[in-house]
């Protein structure tokens, strides 16, 4: 089939790349100059499947309220909130309850282990290296840090995940570069997660795709979809419209324009996260692989000579507005755990400051599979983990779309689930 893809993200390419293995003809648009710009760019690279857990969970809500009132607070509301900001919020609410977050949960999970399975088949097959280390640790101040996070080591329990809670000794064997001077509780270990550098991944699959015939069109801004046989993509500046068999909406936040004349209202909104990435400056100095200050939520990646600082969870305002206290709270952490690590100290070294808008969803699963028009599939609302279940979810939009039954198990997962 003749088929196009809407986006060049992460969740874009891993489809691209999916389907041109299975021999169709693909076509994808970016109305950015190159792959991976947006929020695939530079986020904190952690893939730890047992930690990809909804947002709209039992507790959070009063979490949240007490958070807004702390000067490093890692969720933010930026007023004023949209009507659609409001709207999602209400949603969110009621998605906080215990019998829904346990079902949501347990679909996110499912699909980011098995995305990971899928990321590791695909760089080993196809011995596409980047930038990643092993390793993960859970970093906890105070025992009241450690109190907080056992619910979530049950959760890890739950998945089955290997993990070990240690102290602030044990965890300076792991990260010897640790600031001598920070005093902690100690850490939560889990020797299976890794970390990972998604731009650079997206940019070496993109070339596999090429490599299968796929074609990635840059600065070209779909402006409508028509479903049907066949579906037609109305593209800015074009007079007529391009006609495939079939289309894959991976557009991240800016897709909600594409549904709605459709008739399709998904509440998407823009949780917009911060990051800052800088050369290393002494390798003795710096982490080895990855880690996330608890009470900051913020993550700290080693990637490749680079020290990546991501975290926040900012909502309303705009993408082009950053918070000033957002990004000091990033250089705060890495500062307090790192302090030699990177060469930070002018405006020349090369440091990148980063604010991404992730597409979310307000129950915390994307939404994969047929669109309910005909001719339209999704792969949409990956929210803060879009590159840990990049690749799982291609694979099962792949496979829906070539009318096999995907290798996971997708209930919950389609957008039936955002219309009951």
């Amino acid at each position: 089939m003749r088929i196009a893809i809407v986006g060049a993200g992460i969740i874009g390419v891993t489809t691209a790349y999916e389907l041109a293995a299975d021999g169709h003809e693909v076509t994808v648009f970016e109305r950015r100059g190159s792959a991976a710009e947006e929020a695939s760019f530079a986020n904190a690279g952690v893939l730890a499947p047992g930690q990809v857990t909804p947002w709209a969970a039992p507790g959070m809500p009063s979490k949240v309220a007490r958070y807004l009132f702390s000067a490093h607070s890692p969720v933010r509301l930026s007023l004023p909130l949209s009507g659609a900001e409001l709207a999602w919020i209400w949603k969110w609410l009621r998605a906080c309850k215990p019998q829904t977050y346990m079902a949501n949960r347990s679909r996110l999970q499912r699909l980011a282990f098995y995305s990971r399975q899928r990321l590791h088949q695909l760089s080993g097959d196809m011995q596409i290296d980047f930038d990643r280390s092993q390793g993960y640790l859970l970093l906890l101040r105070s025992e009241r840090d450690s109190a907080l996070v056992q619910p979530g080591l049950q959760v890890l329990r739950d998945a089955g995940v290997a993990f070990e809670q240690i102290n602030a000794e044990q965890t300076r064997r792991i990260e010897p570069a640790i600031n001598p001077d920070t005093e902690f509780l100690g850490a939560v270990h889990v020797p299976g997660d890794e970390v990972g550098n998604c731009r650079q991944f997206a940019m070496l699959l993109k070339k596999e795709a090429e490599a299968l015939g796929a074609r990635f069109e840059f600065n070209a801004l779909v402006e409508r979809i028509a479903p049907g046989k066949p579906v037609e993509l109305q593209l800015k500046g074009q007079g007529q419209p391009q006609a495939f068999d079939a289309a894959v909406l991976c557009g991240g936040i800016d897709s909600t324009g594409l549904l709605r004349p459709l008739g399709l209202k998904v509440p998407l909104v823009a949780v917009y996260g911060y990051s800052i990435s800088a050369p290393i400056r002494e390798p003795l100095n710096a982490p080895r692989s990855a880690l996330m200050d608890e009470r900051y939520k913020i993550a700290i990646s080693r990637l490749g000579n680079r020290v990546r600082v991501a975290g926040s969870a900012e909502i309303g305002g705009t993408l082009a507005g950053k918070r000033a206290g957002a990004i000091q709270t990033l250089y705060k952490v890495l500062h307090d755990w790192f302090p030699g690590a990177a060469q930070i100290s002018n405006t020349g070294s090369g440091v990148q400051e980063w604010k991404g808008a992730r597409p979310m969803l307000p129950d915390g699963p994307p939404v994969l599979g047929a669109s309910g028009q005909e001719g339209l599939w999704l792969n949409l609302g990956h929210g803060s983990s879009g590159w840990a279940l990049s690749c799982g979810s291609a694979r099962a939009v792949a496979d829906l779309v070539g009318r096999r039954t995907p290798e996971i198990d997708l209930e919950g997962l389609g957008v039936e689930r955002l219309l009951a």
